[in-house]
């Protein structure tokens, strides 16, 4: 961290956890449960040709911009500059490039690379305020009013809410896919009768 002032744990988890906020915002905020993939703001501007891709690239150098205010190196994040460029480009491309901002979530690489920056410099290795940024935030502050929040399976349970209810979501559509097939098969049997 060359000769800038080394920042408290504190600062730099707030720092990531921001980071992280956006980077769901710009590749997951609609996500599949227990995983790290998902749609985002990203993908949904590409469908505007041109200014979307533009608007993604500039959205994009915030996030190496918060990446920079951590204390990551440039050379580490000379990655997802190009990762950024690349996506810019192939995003020109109708549907193609809707389809490559799926997969190729440059904010989100920023975030891994800052995530394992700090695991170096600072030796954090929990990655709640990374996966569940929102959630993680609101943590902490009823943790400081409350000692039920602070409660290890209550944490767990209060972070772990989007996937728990993209679970029970999963479910109910394959109930009604179910029940749906059912009905046809059903259905399909009268009729040969």
């Amino acid at each position: 961290m060359n000769n800038e002032k080394k920042l408290t744990t504190q600062e730099v988890i707030k720092l990531e956890r921001d980071l992280a906020k956006f980077a769901n915002m710009m590749d997951s905020v609609v996500r599949i449960p227990f995983t790290k993939q998902g749609l985002g703001a990203d993908a949904a501007l590409s469908t505007i040709p041109i200014a979307g891709d533009v608007a993604g690239f500039v959205l994009t150098c915030y996030a190496v911009y918060k990446a920079k205010q951590i204390g990551v190196p440039q050379a580490k994040l000379n990655g997802v500059l190009k990762l950024a460029v690349m996506d810019g480009i192939v995003g020109c491309i109708p549907i193609a490039g809707t389809l490559f901002d799926i997969f190729i979530r440059p904010s989100r690489k920023a975030l891994e690379v800052v995530h394992e920056h700090i695991q170096n410099e600072y030796h954090i290795q929990s990655d709640d305020h990374v996966m569940h940024p929102f959630l993680h935030e609101k943590l902490e502050q009823k943790q400081q009013q409350s000692a039920f929040w602070r409660n290890p399976i209550v944490a767990w349970i209060w972070l772990h809410i989007p996937d728990i209810l993209g679970i029970f979501v999963l479910v109910l559509i394959g109930i009604a896919l179910w029940f749906g097939f059912s009905s046809l098969w059903h259905w399909y049997q009268t009729l040969q009768h």
